[in-house]
């Protein structure tokens, strides 16, 4: 498959510019994914404290998730989104200083604010701009920056790591700061060539009252939960403690896992997208969610660091369905009008990622790993039978997207 659209099914402008921040965001994220937990633990906490340090973080971005979207409302998403990645980037700097667990959990919540101004202004500003019938294909993209930028950064966080724990979130802050300068630099009239409506009119915003009733939307929310609940609170908190502590891995061991999971995600991305366009939401959720069922029974099982990769990489193959697929769902349903809407969604995912790591941890500490992943898997049946269930929002035929 071919890494960009044919003429017939170019993107617009938007999509290219919010892939490059994407990608500045994820490379400096995947720096410090391996680190902070390892970071947390130096301060001689539990691990139920060093899964609130990633909770934290979403703690914030849940609580500030409205605000957001009344940001967007209010000023546009071009706006918000500057600011917002400028903000996460002063709170790295300062996680890199922290010397207590109080001040690396004050500065990382800090940080949940600014990153819920950018993932609300982003994803509305996509949603907006893109075209029903590329809309997969565009989400996937979008994701392709992530991606890319996640393939480098675990891989050299886990060398940072090795030198020093702090060194991740001071390059995170570098990264960040190119994002940030991207966003106010090429998301401008003058380098769009084209007059840009930063904000919405309020007669075309979708009130969050009726965006509720919606039964897909309210499966977009469920789908957002799980799979962070899974893709972000398990796999970004207590495994690279199951490595170290169980598989007797390296930090840099555990690097390069997420960059395998980052690889395998990559190598599928743009083909989820176009199995959404074509074959449907539905079909990508039913594929992802079983996919993530299968990634979690790896680890239940794993005694040996090649589960870990094994685990990995199919973790990444069931992100790159999942999370084009609920994305997809809202965009269907709403075309990004109403930033609130939007941001009740990304809330969703958030609160998956508060409750995961500090639950998922307690029952680490009070039982054992293997308790943890079996009830993960739990999750992930959840996300399968709801799959099933799960009205199609795609109305373009294979015809209408093939002209």
């Amino acid at each position: 498959m071919p890494l960009f659209t044919s003429k017939k099914e170019s993107l617009p402008k938007e999509v290219y510019i919010l892939s490059a921040v994407a990608f500045f965001v994820a490379v400096g994220y995947g720096l410090i994914v391996p680190a902070i937990p390892l970071f947390a633990e130096t301060f001689h906490v539990s691990k139920a404290s060093v899964g609130f340090i990633i909770s934290s973080f979403a703690l914030a971005r849940f609580a500030s998730g409205l605000v957001s979207g009344k940001l967007v409302d209010r000023f546009g998403e071009r706006l918000t989104l500057g600011i917002g990645l400028f903000f996460v980037a002063i709170s790295s700097l300062a996680a890199g200083l922290a010397q207590s667990y109080w001040q690396l959990l004050l500065f990382r919540a800090a940080g949940g604010l600014g990153s819920s101004m950018f993932s609300v202004s982003a994803a509305a500003l996509l949603m907006r701009s893109v075209a029903d019938n590329h809309l997969g294909r565009a989400q996937s993209l979008y994701n392709s920056g992530f991606l890319i930028g996640g393939i480098t950064g675990p891989a050299f966080g886990g060398l940072l790591s090795a030198i020093s724990l702090r060194a991740p979130f001071f390059v995170y802050a570098i990264t960040l700061t190119f994002a940030s300068l991207t966003t106010f630099f090429f998301l401008s009239e003058k380098r769009m060539g084209k007059s840009i409506k930063n904000v919405q009119n309020p007669a075309d915003r979708i009130l969050l009252r009726d965006a509720i009733k919606n039964f897909p939307y309210r499966s977009a929310l469920a789908f957002a939960f799980l799979s962070n609940w899974i893709l972000f609170g398990l796999r970004n908190s207590i495994l690279p403690l199951f490595v170290k502590d169980n598989l007797h891995g390296s930090t840099s061991v555990v690097g390069y896992g997420f960059t395998v999971s980052a690889i395998a995600q990559g190598a599928i991305l743009l083909y989820a997208g176009r199995q959404s366009d074509y074959k449907g939401r539905r079909f990508v959720l039913m594929v992802g969610s079983t996919l993530l069922f299968l990634a979690v029974g790896a680890l239940v099982i794993a005694n040996a660091q090649w589960y870990y990769f094994v685990a990995m990489a199919i973790f990444g193959l069931g992100g790159a369905f999942m999370g084009t697929g609920h994305a997809n769902v809202v965009g269907d349903i709403f075309k990004g009008k109403g930033g609130q809407v939007v941001a009740l969604w990304q809330m969703a995912g958030d609160a998956g990622m508060i409750i995961s790591p500090v639950f998922l941890g307690w029952l680490s500490d009070a039982y054992s790993y293997k308790a943890a992943f079996v009830t993960t898997m739990g999750v992930g049946a959840i996300a399968l039978v709801l799959s099933l269930f799960m009205p199609e929002t795609r109305t373009q035929d294979e015809e209408q997207l093939s002209n």
